[in-house]
């Protein structure tokens, strides 16, 4: 039986893909320009936010945290990723993989309250649009911002510290960064206790704010079919859809991870889950805000032609 204290004289081995080496190149290239598509998209929407005035409205107030949000979560994960699969060095100090897995549960856990917080914003326009900038006034929208952040922060401290108090057995760790569910693997005894409240833990940062996006979108369909006008409808439709559409790929790939007990989840299956919430989504997220999005096609024409008529 070894602790957590001997794991960080040794640290661990991310195995990673290490199973499928002659993959490794075609995962590097591949994950190379995904990174280099979801940093480049996510700083257009935050530097088009700031720039154009027309964007200095709740809504895109959130879009630009969830845009920083998508640049750090990816920045905990995709070059440690990047250096596993480009030399033969796997290891990850102890402090290293202790600090990852708070950031990526604190980062995770802010997402989940600030997509409450988008949710709030397209009920208020949709639902209540003659209070809406009562509703959701500049106080309003910074107090769910740094209630976002804090409360992702202490849930985040709360499970990692449980994580740390188990002994564990084994310094590898078959994924390509330190997932919450591949640690409570290596747990040397029974861990019945600790994963009943992480269990807890993990209902409170995921179900409850789950609850709450499905309980505003209710209202609001409503509303929507209350509308006589099938342009109205289509209107009221297309301002949630891009909300909806993240909510979706968000949610769906982190139940699929964290709510299911640790003997049922699949360390191989894992890996490629994780492939697509750290990296995939974060890099769709300004496709699916911009596509269809006329303020923000708009914005990017001006701030580009500014600076064209500048030059």
């Amino acid at each position: 039986m070894e602790s957590w204290n001997t794991s960080s004289e040794e640290g661990f081995i991310l195995l990673g893909f290490s199973d499928w080496p002659h993959l490794e190149p075609v995962f590097f290239a591949f994950i190379s320009i995904f990174y280099s598509l979801t940093l480049f998209g996510n700083t257009v929407i935050i530097i088009l936010s700031q720039l154009d005035l027309r964007l200095h409205t709740p809504m895109y107030y959130f879009l630009c945290h969830l845009s920083f949000l998508d640049l750090c979560y990816t920045a905990s994960t995709v070059p440690q990723l990047l250096v596993n699969l480009s030399s033969l060095d796997k290891t990850i100090s102890f402090g290293r993989c202790v600090a990852q897995l708070c950031i990526v549960l604190s980062l995770g856990g802010t997402e989940c309250v600030l997509l409450v917080a988008m949710a709030i914003d397209r009920y208020a326009a949709v639902c209540r649009p003659l209070h809406y900038t009562t509703i959701m006034h500049p106080l309003l929208c910074r107090a769910l911002v740094v209630f976002s952040w804090v409360g992702g922060l202490i849930n985040s401290l709360i499970q990692t510290s449980l994580v740390m108090a188990m002994p564990l057995c084994g310094h590898q760790l078959n994924h390509f960064f330190c997932e919450l569910p591949v640690l409570l693997k290596l747990a040397c005894e029974d861990t019945g206790g600790t994963e009943a409240n992480l269990f807890v833990a993990r209902v409170i940062i995921l179900v409850c704010p789950l609850v709450l996006i499905l309980g505003s979108y209710a209202h609001i369909a409503k509303a929507v079919l209350n509308i006589k006008s099938t342009a109205g409808r289509r209107k009221a439709f297309g301002t949630c859809a891009s909300h909806l559409i993240v909510v979706v790929l968000f949610y769906g790939s982190a139940i699929s991870t964290y709510l299911q007990p640790v003997h049922r989840y699949s360390e191989r299956e894992g890996k490629f889950l994780a492939l697509f919430y750290t990296i995939v989504t974060p890099m769709l997220n300004p496709l699916i805000y911009t596509l269809r999005n006329k303020d923000v096609k708009g914005a990017l024409w001006r701030v580009l032609g500014r600076g064209t008529n500048s030059a």
